[in-house]
C-alpha cells in the first residue's frame, strides 16, 4: 500500500519517494517513465471505437492511415498509431502528401508508449513482417487486424519523379482501404485474425 508520494528535485534530476510495506523506494525520472509505461489509460470516449494503427517505425503506412480515418469518419473512431520503435516520418511522405492537398507535417512518429496506452478495441498492422515479429508480445491489448502495405524498402525508383509516384501510389492504396474498410465499424470483427 502506498503511503507516501512525493517528487523532488535533486541535483536537477527529479526522483520519487515513496513509502510502501515500511521501504522507501526512490526512482530518478527514467525510472518514473519507464514504469509509467504500464499503465493503460481508458479510452477517452467510449462511443467511439477505438483504434491503433501499427508499422515498425510509425513514420510511413501508420501515418498515412491516421491521417485518412481521421478525415473520413473521425466522429466514429478514436484512432492513434504508433510502432515499436519511433523514427521521423518520412519526409518525402510529408512533401508529396502536402503537394497533392493532405497536410502531415504536424505528424509525428510515436513509439509504443503511455501516451497511447489506452484500451483499443483494435489494433491494424500494416505491416506483415512487424506482425510477425512483435504480435505476441505487443503491449496492447486488442483485436489484430493485419493488411500488408509492404514498406518503402519495396519502392522501385530511380528518379525524384518515380519515387513520388510510389509515395502517392502507396498514399492511395491506404486511403481507399481505409475509406472501404472502416466505413462500417461493425464488419470490422470479419477481419479479426487475432
Amino acid at each position: 500500500m502506498l503511503l507516501t508520494n512525493t517528487l523532488r528535485s535533486c541535483g536537477g534530476i527529479i526522483v520519487q519517494c515513496s513509502r510502501q510495506k515500511g521501504l522507501t523506494l526512490v526512482y530518478d525520472s527514467h525510472t518514473i517513465a519507464m514504469l509509467g509505461r504500464k499503465r493503460v489509460i481508458k479510452k477517452q470516449d467510449k462511443s467511439k471505437v477505438a483504434v491503433l494503427f501499427v508499422d515498425e517505425t510509425n513514420d510511413l503506412q501508420s501515418q498515412i492511415a491516421e491521417h485518412f480515418l481521421l478525415e473520413f469518419y473521425g466522429g466514429v473512431y478514436e484512432v492513434r498509431s504508433a510502432g515499436p520503435r519511433n523514427d521521423h516520418v518520412d519526409c518525402e511522405l510529408i512533401s508529396v502528401m502536402y503537394q497533392n492537398g493532405c497536410d502531415l507535417r504536424r505528424a509525428t512518429s510515436k513509439a509504443f508508449d503511455a501516451k497511447n496506452m489506452i484500451e483499443y478495441d483494435y489494433i491494424v498492422f500494416l505491416q506483415k513482417e512487424t506482425y510477425d515479429r512483435i504480435h505476441n508480445v505487443i503491449p496492447f491489448k486488442g483485436k489484430h487486424i493485419l493488411k500488408d502495405f509492404g514498406s518503402k524498402k519495396d519502392f522501385k525508383a530511380t528518379d525524384d519523379r518515380e519515387l513520388a509516384d510510389c509515395y502517392l501510389k502507396l498514399a492511395d492504396s491506404v486511403k481507399e482501404w481505409v475509406k472501404e474498410t472502416f466505413s462500417s465499424s461493425d464488419d470490422l470483427e470479419k477481419l479479426v485474425i487475432r
